[in-house]
């Protein structure tokens, strides 16, 4: 309808005779894949953030020299990034095989969209790196050992802040619960490591 037609017409009406509003296009839903790729990319940047800076900061507490931190936090990228993917790829892959099962038995109809476990692997992959930088960074930017732990958690909380806030808004979910969780649970993480940290490196 025009602009000029809806002026001469005006608003549909209600039977009760107010106003009816045009109703709002419904929002295209997220095909598998893209869900797929979705929640590999959130799970790799969440975990990546939080479990090397829960390492970095365990480290931390028990080690303070700069040396053995950083080398904690490359490691844990490293390892955390190539674990990620390779356990992300077999679970897709599982998924992908219930899928294609489902459609040979008629369970599921022939043009349903296979998920990739290439994809979810990458995705997670260079989630995970591009997450657990973040803390790894934060370390080598800060030369005092006093100031190392307050400045990876200042980072990580406002990269957990980011990650829930975008995944929030890409699955059309709830910003704020998002978010709390992320930081509520990195948190946590980064607190428990670092007392057990305190605790072995007084120990020992």
């Amino acid at each position: 309808m025009s602009v000029l037609s809806t002026h001469l017409v005006g608003p549909r009406r209600s039977p009760a005779g107010s106003p009816v509003e045009p109703s709002a296009p419904t929002p295209e839903p997220l095909s598998a894949g893209r869900l797929n790729r979705l929640r590999a990319a959130v799970l790799g940047a969440n975990d990546g953030i939080v479990s090397v800076a829960a390492m970095v900061v365990g480290v931390a507490g028990a080690a303070p020299a700069r040396s053995a931190v950083v080398t904690a936090g490359i490691a844990g990228l490293v390892a955390g990034a190539l674990s990620m993917a390779a356990g992300e790829y077999v679970s897709v892959s599982s998924q992908r095989d219930a899928e294609r099962a489902g459609i040979a038995t008629g369970a599921l109809d022939d043009d349903t969209e296979l998920t990739d476990p290439w994809h979810a692997a990458g995705a997670s992959l260079v989630a995970f790196l591009v997450g657990g930088l973040v803390p790894v960074l934060a370390v080598l930017l800060v030369p005092t050992a006093g100031a190392r732990v307050p400045v990876v958690a200042a980072a990580v909380i406002v990269a957990l802040v980011v990650t829930g806030a975008l995944s929030a808004r890409a699955g059309s979910a709830p910003v704020r619960r998002a978010v709390l969780r992320n930081v509520i649970g990195g948190g946590l993480a980064m607190a428990v490591t670092y007392g057990v940290g305190s605790v072995v490196g007084l120990a020992l």
